[in-house]
């Protein structure tokens, strides 16, 4: 029932239990409201634009020409160039066959082109989460005990991954991948990298034997305990391969329009690489190579995915966190460079594009995949339009795989080393890390314990740890919320912090108090203490008990339990005790649905209840002078609405 005023409180009855759970989940899951475009549509066009919504393929496929393909041929061509040489690179990082890497760039990429929704999103495997796995998986069994079950643990962590990323995305859970805060993934790419980087020196100084564990103190023992095996050969010919490296990456950052020097580096180490192996005999100068690469495509891998319960605990895990820090990875660079262009992208429909091309990809002996940031960038430089240059990668690796793979077989392992080196050294942000202490410490003290945590203690241990600092600080802004005593601006009708504005001028005899949060258990009894320090503080500033009401600025309060509403009943009666009334301003629909069914209402009376602080003070005002002279011991009335 609509009110008679433009300035009466609306009283309407409460919204049904359906309606407002309705209401919650709607804000929850879709704030972007996705089929609002559907609303007014004929049934055919609804359809079809449910179709495109889910598959985007045809919502760009139709449009698609001659010369949008034209960008997308090279920018394909220019990725699949860096896919070759990383895929081997990541597959060895994550102790895993080498050709699994060379799959891993063939299928994935088709799914996304379908499903994904970001056109210079360039699909591939990545070396953190390549670790990640590795780390995980050698708990329960080592490539060098049993390659076999060691693989076939690495396809089903790649099919959980893929499960719980396409379950997360149906259900528009993107809300869980939010608690990856920026400075979360900046430590923790940054550790990563640190770690990476430490444990390629085992390619780089041709060691035979290493350690399994990820953490710098037990690299950097394994390093020098096994000296002995330091070849002067190999760590040359890694010092030649990562100046080289190093460089062309200079050249990219002072000449922007050379980035494709940086971009064919990685390939044009691997080919001189493997002339180099071949006519120096390298492996028998202790520089190890690659060593045979069968031709072929993707062999499937159903068969091999194992829910043995001996060992499911490890791929398990894999596949929880990788999923959640491939998502964050893949979504943040996606949007990165969506905003570019001034465009948008859907992290829901990227959490069920990685997680079909994850489950499609365990089926086909491939391992986790997600968005890269390198061959993104690479892909966004050279001019990419739609998803089409994921296709033209996958068709030029396919080549690749039936007729090109035993060549690679002579790659050295410095040279692979040599470009994940190269890689991660761009992943240790160091500005990124000073811009945060300079700007907000405790997000700094979360990218640190990120950092330390992964390169000291190990990736899942310090991930969760600096997730877990994220969190207490959500919690401590849910427990202690800033209230604020609001004054007068002068000349103006507007009501602000007196702190933030000193010269706002306050009302005699009236405290204004505004919440700006919602009403929990967690937080009402510093809310209660908040106020009651408020009154205190106002009183002896004042140096006398002249104040008769505070008004309470509900404005920014969204939501209120049980609990909030008990709060306010004794917040109000320690108040009238001291002869001052509480007023309620402006409470939004939900608090105020929750004050009617508890008769919170009733109780401190619907003229103790104004639209804006404005029209409570002019009621107050009124109040106060209609008093003077009056006996100030008898109970007094409410103020009157206006």
């Amino acid at each position: 029932m609509a009110p008679n005023s433009a300035h009466e409180v609306n009283y309407g009855a409460a919204r049904s239990f359906g309606k407002v759970i309705k209401s919650n989940l709607k804000e929850t899951f879709f704030p972007d409201d996705p089929f609002h475009e559907l609303k007014n549509e004929p049934f055919l066009n609804k359809t079809k634009k449910t179709i495109q919504y889910f598959v985007p393929i045809f919502e760009w496929l139709p449009k698609y020409s001659l010369s949008l393909f034209k960008y997308d041929l090279l920018a394909g061509i220019t990725i699949a160039s860096l896919a070759i040489p990383q895929g081997i690179s990541y597959a060895k990082l994550a102790n895993i066959p080498p050709i699994i890497g060379l799959y891993s760039s063939f299928v994935p990429p088709l799914i996304y082109a379908v499903f994904g929704s970001s056109k210079h999103l360039a699909v591939g495997t990545v070396a953190a989460s390549s670790l990640l796995i590795s780390a995980t998986i050698s708990e329960v069994v080592t490539p060098e005990k049993d390659l076999e079950l060691y693989v076939s643990l690495v396809f089903t962590a790649t099919l959980f991954s893929g499960l719980l990323q396409t379950a997360m995305g149906l259900f528009r859970m993107g809300i869980l991948v939010d608690f990856l805060s920026h400075s979360t993934i900046t430590g923790f790419m940054g550790g990563t990298a640190l770690i990476i980087c430490l444990q390629q020196l085992k390619g780089m100084l041709g060691l035979k034997h290493f350690t399994t564990h990820t953490d710098v103190v037990d690299v950097i023992r394994a390093i020098f305990k096994n000296r002995s095996e330091w070849s002067w050969e190999s760590a040359v010919v890694g010092v030649i391969f990562l100046s080289f490296l190093q460089f062309t990456r200079y050249v990219k950052q002072k000449k922007p329009k050379l980035f494709w020097i940086s971009a064919i580096a990685p390939i044009v180490t691997v080919v001189v690489g493997c002339v180099f192996a071949y006519f120096s005999h390298a492996d028998k100068h202790n520089i190890p190579i690659v060593g045979h690469l069968k031709k072929g495509i993707n062999p499937p891998s159903l068969n091999r995915i194992t829910f043995d319960s001996k060992y499911i605990s490890a791929p398990l895990k894999a596949g929880m966190i990788t999923a959640m820090i491939a998502l964050a990875e893949g979504i943040a660079i996606g949007r990165s460079f969506a905003i570019m262009k001034n465009e948008q992208i859907d992290g829901n429909k990227e959490m069920v594009a990685f997680g079909l091309m994850n489950i499609v990809g365990s089926f086909t002996s491939c391992y986790l995949t997600t968005g890269p940031f390198s061959k993104t960038a690479v892909n966004y430089n050279a001019g990419c339009r739609t998803p089409m240059s994921n296709v033209v990668m996958s068709i030029c690796m396919m080549l690749t795989l039936l007729f090109l793979a035993p060549l690679f077989s002579y790659t050295p392992l410095v040279a692979l080393s040599a470009i994940i080196m190269s890689a991660m050294l761009g992943l240790i942000e160091y500005e990124k890390a000073y811009h945060l202490f300079k700007t907000d410490k405790f997000d700094f003290c979360v990218c640190m314990i990120a950092f330390f945590g992964v390169a000291f203690l190990s990736m899942d241990v310090g991930l969760m740890l600096s997730v877990g600092l994220s969190l207490v600080r959500a919690l401590l802004y849910v427990a202690r919320p800033a209230p604020c005593k609001l004054g007068k601006i002068p000349e103006s009708e507007l009501y602000r912090d007196i702190v933030q504005y000193p010269y706002a001028n306050g009302i005699p005899g009236i405290l204004v108090v505004q919440l700006g949060s919602p009403i929990y258990f967690a937080n009402c009894g510093y809310i209660r203490e908040r106020v009651f320090r408020y009154v205190r503080e106002d009183i002896e500033e004042s140096r006398a008990s002249d104040l008769e009401y505070i008004l309470l600025d509900l404005g920014g309060v969204t939501s209120i339990d049980i609990t909030g509403v008990e709060t306010l009943i004794e917040v109000r009666r320690s108040l009238e005790v001291k002869d001052i009334k509480m007023i309620l301003v402006n409470p939004r629909l939900g608090v105020m649905e929750k004050l009617l069914v508890t008769k919170f209402i009733d109780k401190i009376g619907k003229d103790s209840i104004f639209l804006s602080i404005e029209d409570a003070i002019e009621a107050c005002r009124f109040s106060l002078k209609s008093m003077k002279g009056k006996d100030t011991s008898s109970e007094s009335t409410y103020c009157s609405s206006v």
